[in-house]
């Protein structure tokens, strides 16, 4: 096996034992990328050269934390003070901030190696749609927002990444992609230095290829620690079923799939307990949007004043509030994701989690498209964290997540959960290259 084939978590170890340089996994994923990049398209911008510096100075320096030496790949909304920062518009090409976001200062303290910037969605909401491909089928899109890292990772081209999630930017990707996605408990992530598009959505989010890999970037965090909770065990552990008002938009084989896994967990023991919607709540998924889209009213107005014509024309439609949103209708918007926000959290009350779809089925053909976040846009309404595990399989073999939802400031406790599932439902060598 190559380097670039290990999760972060074995490289992280290697690392740490001296048995693997810095350098060797950085070259072995650059090699991956030259091999792969012109099919699959998930890089924004990359410098081998200063990555390869990047390593052999994590080398000769004293380990700093558990992602030391360890490649790590940014969406290209998340500014870096090493590489350029576009958001994939014509307005910023060639962009160089003069600082790292604190999502990327947090990781070069920890001794990672920022490999290079990931595709996106033009400013991660629209516009523009990224070249990236997805790896199990390059006839298909691999979601995005957070394209380029969703890919990158399952890929073999780098084991950790960055993304973003607003509506489902994050957990989507990581479905289409087959990997471990993260959207943290919002806010436990400060976002200063990230292009923002709606204040009360807007998290950033981590991929890897194991449960065990998002630990690391939780522990980089401070999200998790020594005295988090123990993994419960299957005989131990209580998870909800949330199904949510969008049930029958999800495909059949992906409601296949999920009632089969379900199937799997109550034969070894774990209890699983379906939840009801909270009442009043089937309006979320809108009340997510127009919270959203007041958001991008505002968030463009420097681009529009300043370069009107290089700004794409949906921009433009946010900025001329194309919902025609209200102050009444956004105080009735926030009223309601206040009020579910409670209901839910009362409801999982005695769980360690739930379960649901991370998206409604497969990737879709085409590059012409994200895919949908029907599953995804009222967790990131109700600000809780989410694990996408890749448990759920198509008959054709293409990846549909499985999702793992908790309560806010749960996260240490999910990522717990998502340990245990990891080693029931998810084959560690189901890769794109076997």
């Amino acid at each position: 096996m190559q380097p670039w084939q290990w999760s972060a978590h074995a490289a992280a170890t290697a690392v740490a034992r001296g048995e693997l340089r810095s350098e060797t996994l950085v070259a072995s994923c650059l090699e991956r990328i030259a091999l792969r990049e012109p099919q699959l398209q998930a890089w924004a911008h990359l410098d081998a050269a200063a990555a390869l510096d990047q390593a052999r100075a994590r080398d000769r320096e004293p380990r700093r934390g558990p992602l030391h030496g360890i490649p790590i790949g940014v969406k290209d909304v998340i500014r870096t003070a090493d590489h350029p920062t576009t958001f994939n518009s014509p307005i910023y090409a060639g962009h160089r901030p003069n600082e790292d976001a604190h999502a990327v200062a947090v990781l070069r303290a920890s001794g990672a190696v920022i490999l290079g910037k990931t595709q996106t969605l033009e400013f991660a909401c629209g516009g523009a749609f990224p070249p990236t491909r997805n790896p199990w089928d390059l006839e298909r899109t691999p979601g995005g927002s957070s394209s380029g890292s969703g890919a990158a990772v399952a890929d073999g081209m780098v084991p950790l990444a960055l993304g973003t999630q607003t509506g489902g930017s994050t957990i989507r990707p990581a479905a289409f992609c087959g990997v471990h996605g993260m959207k943290p408990t919002w806010g436990r992530i400060p976002w200063d230095g990230a292009k923002g598009y709606s204040p009360a959505l807007d998290t950033v989010g981590l991929y890897g290829r194991s449960a065990a890999d998002l630990r690391l970037m939780l522990q980089a965090y401070a999200l998790a620690g020594g005295d988090d909770p123990p993994a419960p065990g299957l005989g131990q552990l209580r998870l909800g079923v949330v199904r949510t008002p969008h049930w029958a938009e999800a495909e059949p084989q992906a409601q296949a799939a999920f009632e089969r896994t379900l199937a799997l967990l109550r034969q070894r023991g774990v209890h699983l307990a379906e939840l009801d919607w909270p009442d009043g709540c089937e309006a979320i998924n809108r009340w997510q949007d127009e919270v959203m889209q007041d958001g991008g009213r505002y968030a463009f107005v420097p681009e529009r004043l300043s370069h009107p014509a290089l700004l794409h024309a949906e921009f433009k439609a946010k900025l001329d509030n194309h919902l025609g949103l209200t102050p009444q209708r956004m105080r009735d918007a926030l009223d309601g994701i206040a009020r579910c926000r409670m209901a839910f959290e009362r409801s999982m009350e005695g769980l360690h989690g739930a379960l649901g779809l991370s998206a409604p089925g497969v990737a879709p053909l085409g590059l012409h498209t994200q895919g949908m976040a029907t599953f995804n846009r009222m967790w990131t309404a109700l600000q809780v964290p989410c694990i996408s595990l890749p448990a759920l399989w198509s008959d054709a073999g293409l990846p549909m997540g499985l999702q793992l939802i908790g309560r806010r400031y749960d996260d240490a406790l999910l990522l717990a959960v998502a340990e245990t599932l990891d080693g029931v439902l998810v084959d560690p060598g189901r890769r794109p290259w076997n």
